[in-house]
């Protein structure tokens, strides 16, 4: 099931996609989807990111690729950083350059928490995830090597484009996911090659952090970041999600 967020007229709705057609919901799927009578065209509307997180709780090197590419050790810990809902962009929404020299793209696999979570067991995580949707995890490379921390490089304004929908109908521990810049593929890997899987992740992060609903944890990169410039088209493919394209300004 793929779920949308988008804008019809002045209106924010949530539906179902089957095909070009959307089946509105009632409210939001969170936690429970709940469907209305109306229907709309996909062609009538406008994707907006899928959800609406409070935070976006992303984990650093967490593919095994990954770490050997940038010659680090694998952590024995997930590594959290958070970037703010400020930051959340749609599908086809401008990633906009906020002034520094190198403009990095990083494919990830994003999960979307379905309803509140707090020390959840591993073997319960999945009861709290409605689904996963593709995640661009926008860096400032040189931003991430001059500050301390990672506020101003991972979480400027539109560093994080989220879409373009929400499937929830996925295995997550073994699905392609691929980075292409201007057509040309980037990044590819399977996520079997994740350090610490979804599961682990959920109940990682919830330890220490709420998580609400329409929240996202996005799971890591793996090797193959490079930059991007003003007129490039970045677009992240997940197997069995689909394609998050967004254009660089």
């Amino acid at each position: 099931m793929k779920i949308i967020r988008y804008k019809t007229g002045s209106n924010i709705e949530y539906g179902i996609l089957e095909g070009e057609q959307i089946q509105v919901l009632q409210g939001t799927p969170f936690p429970d989807i709940k469907k209305g009578s109306q229907s709309r065209k996909l062609s009538e509307v406008k994707l907006l990111a899928p959800c609406e997180p409070t935070k976006v709780v992303a984990i650093g090197l967490n593919y095994y690729s990954h770490a050997k590419e940038v010659n680090q050790p694998v952590p024995k810990e997930p590594m959290m950083f958070y970037k703010p809902s400020s930051s959340v962009i749609g599908p086809e929404d401008k990633i906009v350059n906020p002034g520094c020299n190198r403009l990095d793209y990083e494919a990830e696999l994003g999960v979307v928490i379905k309803s509140q979570a707090s020390k959840v067991p591993k073997q319960d995580a999945m009861k709290y995830v409605l689904g996963y949707t593709c995640f661009n995890d926008v860096t400032a490379r040189d931003w991430q090597a001059q500050d301390s921390q990672w506020s101003r490089a991972k979480g400027s304004d539109t560093f994080s484009p989220i879409g373009p929908w929400i499937e929830t109908e996925l295995d997550p521990s073994n699905v392609t996911l691929e980075a292409y810049l201007n057509g040309e593929r980037k990044q590819h890997i399977s996520t079997a090659d994740l350090i610490f899987p979804v599961p682990e992740l959920v109940s990682y992060v919830t330890r220490f952090i709420t998580l609400y609903p329409g929240d996202v944890i996005a799971t890591g990169t793996p090797h193959g970041i490079g930059p991007m410039k003003s007129g490039d088209i970045i677009e992240i493919k997940i197997e069995g999600i689909g394609t998050l394209r967004n254009p660089i300004a």
